[in-house]
């Protein structure tokens, strides 16, 4: 992904859009729009998942997997690796403990 567009993909991300043999899966202009896409998801979630952590006192890592079953649901944009890897974004921002994520067909 070595072009003119100043946006850095991580490789956990281009890990997600490639196959086993690393190559990308998706042309690299849409494999950065949807990094963008779950890199903007997980800042915002930020908010979110605070908020529920010191309203409904539930675990951090409850509130990952809640978010991460949202996020795998049929209309929410995005493809169930990409959920995965936007709530261990998420986990990151927040300092949190990444939890055990199921696959995601289980969570259809």
């Amino acid at each position: 992904m070595n072009d003119d567009n100043q946006i850095h993909v991580p490789p956990s991300f281009i890990a997600v859009h490639s196959d086993a043999r690393s190559r990308l899966t998706r042309p690299a202009a849409e494999v950065r729009e949807r990094y963008e896409l779950c890199e903007d998801l997980a800042n915002h979630l930020v908010e979110q998942a605070q908020t529920l952590y010191h309203v409904q006192a539930p675990s951090e890592s409850d509130i990952l997997l809640r978010i991460y079953a949202g996020l795998c649901a049929p209309g929410s944009g995005v493809e169930p690796p990409e959920a995965r890897w936007t709530v261990l974004r998420l986990a990151e921002l927040l300092n949190w403990r990444s939890p055990e994520l199921p696959d995601a067909s289980s969570t259809r």
